[in-house]
């Protein structure tokens, strides 16, 4: 594909419905292909998109002393990232253009779960923008809907069995990040995310109207997904393309933010349980050859990876890692 095709997936609701067989292979044959896809059909209006884009900027809004009072920490990857902060992590290039604001799966302090993984844990929520845990905790149910149903799907159009995709994503470690991206000039060097693949089973956001977002062809090119008002962009990562044997493809992609306008992204990251094993549940692909991936590790190793001063192991995932 040199295009990305957008699909209707409201059929996905109703096994029942005369379109749900052509739904599933139009996603299947998406992710089997680019490893991108625009959806239509989810049932998340464009008013709440409107609701998220608004919180998110007005906590970008927020003063910078109060920002990083909010700021990540190495032991707690939740809240303000500052611009500039991360660069590739392989140490190549340019710190990216963007600032951010991280999110995670939301339990409180006494949760048991908190005794198996101390990763889990509660967000930080800016005091300064008090409506925001609510709006953005609706509109992420509605993507675990949305994730839901494309997983359902994924599971039918590779023969697998019913619910050995959806019973990973139990009490997950899906996270979003809140982004804010400057305007870049023209000539300028650097990204305002440099060229990348998903860690994460998939991705969804809802495309900002400034535009920016950019994905890699099969031959190298770079294409912009033309997404209709009120869709969604949907891509594969690298766990669903360990799941799949190869089959299911994660592709690199990139912002570059050259509108002369500001920038805001909230792109949500679907995520399995803490420790879930992710292997291939088909045989590979000829030439596919990855290792397993424990989540809970693999989740452990990016947050420490990114802070600028850690380097990878040989016991770190290599999920992410882009062609040469």
């Amino acid at each position: 594909m040199q295009t990305i095709p957008t699909i209707d997936i409201s059929p996905l609701n109703d096994a029942a419905h005369p379109d749900h067989g052509a739904a599933v292979q139009q996603v299947l044959g998406a992710c089997t292909d680019i490893g991108f896809l625009s959806v239509t059909g989810t049932g998340v209006s464009p008013d709440t998109v409107d609701e998220v884009r608004a919180k998110t900027r007005a906590i970008f809004d927020i003063d910078e002393q109060s920002k990083w009072d909010q700021a990540i920490t190495r032991d707690n990857y939740r809240g303000y990232i500052p611009m500039g902060f991360f660069t590739p992590n392989d140490g190549s290039g340019k710190a990216d253009k963007y600032e951010g604001y991280k999110l995670h799966f939301d339990v409180p302090e006494e949760a048991p779960v908190r005794q198996d993984c101390a990763l889990y844990g509660p967000n930080l929520w800016p005091n300064e923008v008090p409506e925001a845990q609510d709006v953005i905790l609706g509109y992420w149910a509605k993507l675990d809907r949305v994730t839901d149903l494309l997983l359902g799907a994924l599971e039918i159009g590779l023969d697998l069995k019913p619910n050995i995709l959806r019973d990973a994503f139990v009490t997950p470690m899906t996270n979003m990040t809140l982004l804010h991206y400057p305007p870049q000039a023209p000539d300028e060097e650097g990204f305002g995310i440099h060229p990348h693949k998903d860690t994460d089973a998939l991705t969804i956001i809802a495309p900002d109207p400034v535009g920016g977002l950019e994905v890699q062809t099969r031959d190298g090119g770079w294409i912009t997904p033309d997404c209709p008002p009120g869709g969604f962009v949907v891509n594969i990562g690298d766990m669903l393309e360990l799941w799949s044997g190869g089959r299911l493809k994660s592709t690199p992609h990139r912002v570059v933010n050259t509108s002369g306008k500001e920038r805001y992204s909230f792109p949500y990251f679907a995520v399995p349980r803490h420790d879930v094993v992710v292997s291939p549940l088909l045989t590979p692909v000829p030439g596919f050859d990855r290792p397993s991936v424990h989540c809970g590790h693999w989740s452990a190793e990016i947050w420490r990876t990114n802070w600028p001063d850690e380097t990878a192991t040989a016991d770190t995932p290599e999920l992410g890692t882009l062609s040469s």
